[in-house]
């Protein structure tokens, strides 16, 4: 009898308990690409939750990548912290300086977990790494390729399937490419490279092309004015100022992918994560190719990684772990490559039966990827915002005709020796 009751109270204590709690996951994600990428990330986020019970994760949208950083950050300090938050891969720096980041490694201690660290493209990484510690995990990475309307070349006597493999042919294509109306005005330019949002970014990939990069691994020096970095300089210039293919001046981010698309340029330069985009909206057909080379081909990296933040629970860690490898498993990477035009960022992935279907049906989906081996780190430095503000501010002066690209260039160099001498 004493039994059957101490069997029934324990029944009854356990009833009256409260369930355990659900580990809850916030991240704050930037919407800087075109595309439903909200609807994609919200199901991600749901179909997680369904095989994870007990965990729930609540995406935060935050604008672009700078206004993600800002709230993630802002929210640090007001108490109320995101876990995980897919930031800038060039973030890296500055979340070290503010002591807001943990290394995955911290976390992912078993040999799955430790292979799984190991899974992904070593170029994508270049941005996540410092001191052989992995801060970032790659997730909607991608590198610069060029964009080319078929139509236009055929119209002008180009070949349709041949796109420049250097800066001469480029030259060359874009000058037969430029079209004109009777009265002599341009109704489509030869080739276009955005020069507002992510200026220093196209620059890095003529930097790269002439043989050269912007900064050193440890993240303390900059290279903006070797002779080589100033020459990537003039032929951006000569483009629009010498030789008359694409509009003088700046040319905006935002807006070149409809220009593209519209037919006003034949060729642009802009992130692979504009592909699908590209893909839904082009009225012809294109083509989409490494971009080309000077002395080497060569672009930078670019994209978000995850991060994780220091103000976690030791469970919100392990939830976030899982989070951030059910995120990046070969197969959604895949899926997440076509929804976007990101790169897939492990190789694995690329061997998916889903993946290798969409790239025998659309080639353009690869090219990225093939870059990688001719990419390099984004730039990223310590004071990244002030250096790279220097850097942008350089090269529009020089883009403008306000300042050759020597003289932005060298005074670019002298500014960024000053802020970055104090972490040699």
């Amino acid at each position: 009898m004493r039994s059957l009751f101490a069997l029934l109270l324990a029944g009854l204590l356990a009833a009256a308990a409260p369930a355990r709690a659900d580990t809850e996951l916030t991240f704050y994600y930037p919407i800087a690409v075109g595309g439903p990428l909200t609807k994609v990330i919200d199901g991600l986020a749901r179909d997680f939750e369904k095989e994870h019970p007990g965990i729930k994760v609540h995406p935060i949208y935050a604008g672009n990548y700078d206004d993600a950083r800002i709230k993630a950050l802002a929210a640090l300090k007001a108490g109320q912290p995101a876990q995980i938050s897919v930031l800038y891969s060039i973030d890296l720096y500055e979340l070290l300086e503010q002591d807001v980041i943990v290394p995955w490694d911290d976390v992912a201690t078993t040999a799955d977990d430790k292979a799984w660290l190991k899974a992904f493209y070593p170029s994508l990484m270049m941005n996540g790494t410092y001191k052989g510690k992995v801060y970032g995990i790659p997730f909607q990475r991608s590198t610069i390729v060029l964009f080319w309307n078929k139509d236009a070349f055929k119209e002008v006597g180009l070949d349709p399937e041949k796109p420049p493999a250097t800066w001469n042919e480029m030259t060359q294509m874009a000058t037969k490419l430029v079209k004109r109306d009777a009265a002599g005005n341009v109704v489509r330019w030869g080739v276009m490279v955005p020069s507002t949002g992510y200026t220093y970014w196209m620059f890095q990939a003529f930097a790269r092309q002439n043989g050269h990069d912007l900064m050193n691994p440890e993240g303390n020096r900059t290279i903006f004015a070797d002779p080589d970095v100033i020459a990537a300089l003039q032929y951006w210039r000569d483009l629009g100022a010498k030789y008359r293919v694409m509009p003088e001046g700046t040319i905006e981010w935002g807006t070149l992918r409809q220009a593209f698309t519209e037919g006003k340029t034949a060729m642009m330069w802009h992130t692979t994560g504009n592909l699908t985009a590209v893909k839904d909206t082009a009225k012809f057909p294109f083509g989409v190719a490494m971009l080309p080379a000077s002395k080497q081909r060569g672009s930078p990296t670019g994209g978000g990684n995850f991060y994780m933040f220091k103000k976690t629970t030791r469970e919100e860690r392990k939830a976030a772990l899982a989070f951030v490898k059910w995120m990046t498993t070969p197969e959604r990477a895949a899926a997440w490559s076509i929804a976007t035009g990101y790169v897939a960022t492990r190789p694995d992935a690329y061997e998916t039966p889903k993946l290798k279907d969409y790239a025998r049906d659309f080639p353009q989906a690869v090219v990225a990827r093939d870059q990688l081996k001719y990419a390099t780190a984004e730039l990223s430095t310590f004071q990244t915002g002030r250096v790279r503000k220097l850097l942008d501010d350089a090269i529009q002066a020089a883009l403008t005709g306000q300042k050759t690209p020597a003289a932005a260039l060298q005074a670019a160099q002298a500014e960024a020796d000053r802020l970055l001498k104090p972490y040699r």
